[in-house]
């Protein structure tokens, strides 16, 4: 039966490379590279880095594939985001049963870590669930863009005796800081909703580029950092044409 590796390489930096995701990706006949298009180039280009830097097997290739674009929410968010892994799950199906022998063995390799934000086990299980090409399914966890934020402010995500809740920059919008938060940790933001916090008191560490050489942190009360916070980002978004960038929250005291 074919298997397929869904590997973490981390946030952005080759060093993140554990030593198990190195020998998963020497295990694989097929290495698929996503290209997210041009403005996303830098992206691909970190996959083979690491390819080149670190798979001694002769007989692997690589096989890219372009990611459609998830279209604009509209009215469900929800039907949004299912209708684009329909059709990614579409491009996967064709890619295991034409380019991966009966034994054969595949790798994905993820930003971050596979179970954080990430949609390839969930796209996995529909292509696995219709049933038209079996596989075996093995996870390597790698080093998330909160781990590399928490070590680029050298702090801890914790605070004593506090909970700590990952979320999105949409829900932060819809819902603000839990009366019970503890710390934050705020992803896939687009829109700098941090900004929307009526309580300027709050403590933000924020980091873009994670663990690369275009690394940015800047750390703050949200009222003093803020705008700055936003303005940097849209300047480094223009320049390289895309950014990935994550944060922690702390209401003030404790």
């Amino acid at each position: 039966m074919r298997k397929l590796l869904v590997i973490g390489i981390g946030a952005g930096n080759p060093d993140h490379m554990t030593v198990q995701a190195i020998d998963g990706l020497n295990r694989a006949d097929v290495l698929f590279i996503p290209d997210k298009g041009a403005k996303k180039n830098d992206l691909a280009d970190l996959r083979r880095q690491i390819c080149d830097r670190f798979v001694t097997n002769p007989k692997s290739r690589r096989v890219e594939f372009e990611v459609p674009v998830r279209a604009e929410p509209t009215s469900s968010y929800r039907t949004t985001v299912d209708d684009w892994h329909e059709a990614i799950a579409e491009i996967y199906e064709a890619l295991i049963r034409g380019e991966l022998a009966e034994d054969g063995r595949g790798a994905f390799l993820i930003w971050g870590d596979p179970s954080l934000y990430d949609s390839v086990l969930r796209i996995l299980e529909r292509v696995r669930l219709r049933g038209n090409v079996g596989f075996e399914l093995e996870v390597i966890p790698g080093i998330t863009a909160i781990q590399a934020l928490a070590a680029a402010h050298a702090t801890a995500l914790n605070r004593i005796g506090d909970s700590v809740l990952v979320t999105t920059g949409r829900r932060l919008t819809e819902e603000g800081l839990p009366a019970n938060a503890g710390s934050t940790v705020v992803m896939l933001d687009g829109k700098c909703a941090f900004n929307t916090l009526a309580d300027k008191e709050v403590f933000i560490q924020w980091g873009a580029y994670l663990g690369t050489p275009d690394e940015i942190v800047i750390s703050g009360r949200l009222g003093d950092v803020g705008a700055e916070i936003e303005k940097v980002r849209e300047d480094a978004r223009r320049r390289k044409g895309w950014i990935m960038d994550t944060y922690l929250l702390r209401k003030s005291g404790g």
